[in-house]
């Protein structure tokens, strides 16, 4: 097991320094501002992929027995015991007010995130859930805009912004164009995105004061702890020990705990040290791609021509954003 421990430690370390080990190590402070930034975008791009992936990992774990909630809690537990064992020589955080930040981080990015999403899936329709749920870039932006002067949007992340947007509603719509209103999920949708935003603005706070390693530990610790309640009132699902021993079961659960949450945690805190937190959200619109994308590989999801333009804008919208964002349009 150590050696398990020390191996998702090195790759995840690898990513964080791939960048930097490559660029000279006596640079000026715009260089290595340049390096850093491209390592920020680096990591979004892989830890978006593997959110992305996680859809469908999620899925066959659905479709052999297990519950929304009891996936998380699941993922979670593998997640934390392998940041354990890299992140414990401090337990606590530097005061009580950064304590309870770091319970909201477990809240926000963890339990409310993904039992609000997973339970929408119950009272709407899947389309509805993946578009609301992408907002969360959106929402970001706007939360920034009004807490922080330092970080104000331009009309350059505004137009690419709604380039993106367009292409997620054709992403999600690929397979469906039935968009129905359902208040109760369309509701819990909008709350999961909201939540992944105020993550992202806490996370902006707690970087300045601790490694991306305690940060996640943190965040994956109150993540369980307040995702017990809800383990407690679900039911009708199978006992993950008696499929364990299925190779699509632990294969996908290995994934999750291991790839989608211990190394993207990691890599996400990094991401928005290094490019800020409406930089990095806006990469989250990639999210329904790879998901798309991977459906047709593992499940044989037909891709339409919708499917394709929404890759199309979505692509656009990032490159757009970004270029008038550095041609300082306002």
């Amino acid at each position: 097991m150590a050696d398990v421990y020390a191996n998702t430690k090195n790759l995840t370390n690898f990513v964080l320094s791939i960048i930097d080990d490559i660029m000279p190590r006596k640079t000026s402070t715009s260089a290595r501002t340049g390096a850093s930034s491209i390592l920020g975008h680096l990591g979004a791009l892989i830890t978006v992929s593997m959110w992305g992936y996680s859809f469908v990992s999620s899925k066959v774990l659905l479709e052999h027995g297990m519950g929304p909630t009891e996936i998380y809690v699941c993922r979670f537990i593998l997640a934390y015991i392998l940041i354990l064992f890299m992140s414990h020589s401090r337990l606590f955080s530097n005061s009580l007010r950064d304590e309870v930040l770091f319970m909201l981080c477990g809240l926000c990015a963890g339990s409310i995130y993904f039992i609000a999403e997973n339970t929408a899936l119950e009272y709407t329709l899947t389309t509805n859930v993946s578009l609301l749920t992408s907002m969360s870039p959106l929402i970001t932006a706007l939360l920034v805009g009004l807490i922080y002067r330092t970080e104000k949007i331009g009309a350059g992340m505004w137009i690419g912004s709604v380039f993106a947007v367009i292409g997620v509603g054709c992403v999600v719509f690929n397979s469906s164009t039935d968009l129905q209103i359902r208040p109760l999920g369309d509701f819990l949708s909008l709350a999961a995105a909201f939540s992944w935003a105020v993550y992202s603005l806490i996370l902006r706070k707690l970087n300045a004061g601790y490694d991306v390693w305690f940060i996640s530990r943190k965040t994956f610790f109150y993540g369980l702890v307040t995702a017990v309640p809800f383990l407690l009132f679900e039911t009708n699902v199978v006992n993950p020990l008696d499929i364990i021993t299925e190779p699509a079961v632990w294969g996908n659960l290995l994934f999750l705990g291991v790839g989608a949450s211990t190394v993207a945690y990691v890599l996400w805190a990094e991401t928005v040290k290094r490019v800020g937190a409406v930089k990095a959200n806006v990469y989250m619109y990639l999210q329904p791609v790879v998901t798309l994308v991977v459906s047709v590989i593992v499940l044989g999801e037909r891709v339409t021509f919708v499917g394709y333009l929404g890759i199309v804008l979505i692509l656009g919208g990032l490159w757009l954003g970004d270029y008038l964002t550095r041609k300082k349009i306002r």
